[in-house]
């Protein structure tokens, strides 16, 4: 029978074999998710064998990771704002960069109404209810198989959001304080270079923005003014090269106090911008 250790450096070359980038870390999620230890567990009983049956499902997925299955995938799980989600092949896995959005819209939502268009596994709008203190939460796909994700993930925190079935704004029916988007951004030419594990298993529905990379902020900025209450924000996440583009669609359609936030690697990542009270002020 192998040990723990012996199952952790095959599966590492193996990995490493199959070009897959951070296959030590990767071997080692794959084991503490079939096996059930930290860190401490290994160091403690690393050179002792292993039951032959987990051994067996170890390596089977370390043979799919291989494949360039994404790791999340075969955990079905992901971190995202100090929260678990589930995530499956019908939802995009959140991302590190993506906390960047919800960090910012909680600096202004404490007890306001907030929309999130392109929900998918409701990772955004799920972390704003359990952490923000919303009035009201509301998460909108056009996938249906996304929102079953999403609605599992809010039952598994407790959290008071609903759900609904809309290509964008098209179901959506009342105004709210906060509009936040993550939408597909990538050039149909782009989404072909992207790395097999995103190109290959995460959903394109989520990804490809077409041949401009901006139809989806196009369509949902156009759209904004009789969803988003006056004095209401809009934050969106970006491509690293739409920062401009994006703000001048904001600019052309009347928003104010635009602003462009830069990821960790200082690539542009979010737009935010305040709708204007002239409304109010003209009635």
């Amino acid at each position: 029978m192998s040990t723990y250790r012996e199952l952790l450096q095959t599966a590492r070359e193996f990995l490493e074999k199959k070009g897959i980038a951070d296959a030590g870390l990767d071997a080692w999620y794959l084991l503490a998710h079939v096996f059930g230890i930290d860190r401490a567990d290994f160091f403690m009983y690393g050179d002792e064998p292993v039951s032959p049956e987990k051994a067996l499902i170890y390596k089977e997925l370390v043979e799919k990771r291989a494949m360039h299955v994404p790791l999340q995938y075969i955990t079905g799980t992901q971190q995202f704002m100090g929260l678990e989600f589930e995530v499956d092949e019908n939802v995009l896995i959140p991302r590190q960069e993506t906390e960047l959005l919800a960090e910012e819209v909680l600096k202004v939502c404490k007890g306001k109404s907030v929309l999130d268009i392109c929900t998918g596994s409701g990772c955004i709008i799920i972390s704003l209810a359990v952490l923000g203190n919303l009035n009201k939460a509301v998460g909108t796909d056009i996938s249906p198989k996304a929102l079953e994700v999403a609605e599992r993930n809010a039952k598994r925190h407790n959290a008071a959001v609903e759900f609904i079935q809309s290509d964008l704004l098209e179901k959506v029916k009342g105004s709210y304080d906060i509009i936040v988007s993550n939408p597909p951004y990538i050039k149909s030419d782009e989404y072909r270079t992207l790395m097999p594990e995103v190109r290959d298993h995460e959903p394109r529905l989520a990804l490809d923005a077409g041949e401009t990379g901006l139809v989806f902020y196009e369509r949902i900025i156009k759209n904004l003014d009789k969803y988003l209450k006056p004095g209401g924000y809009v934050f969106f996440e970006i491509g690293y090269n739409q920062g401009k583009e994006v703000s001048h669609l904001l600019y052309e359609a009347g928003f104010e106090n635009i602003n462009v936030k830069k990821d960790y690697s200082g690539y542009d990542r979010i737009v935010c911008a305040k709708k204007r009270l002239n409304d109010i002020m003209e009635e």
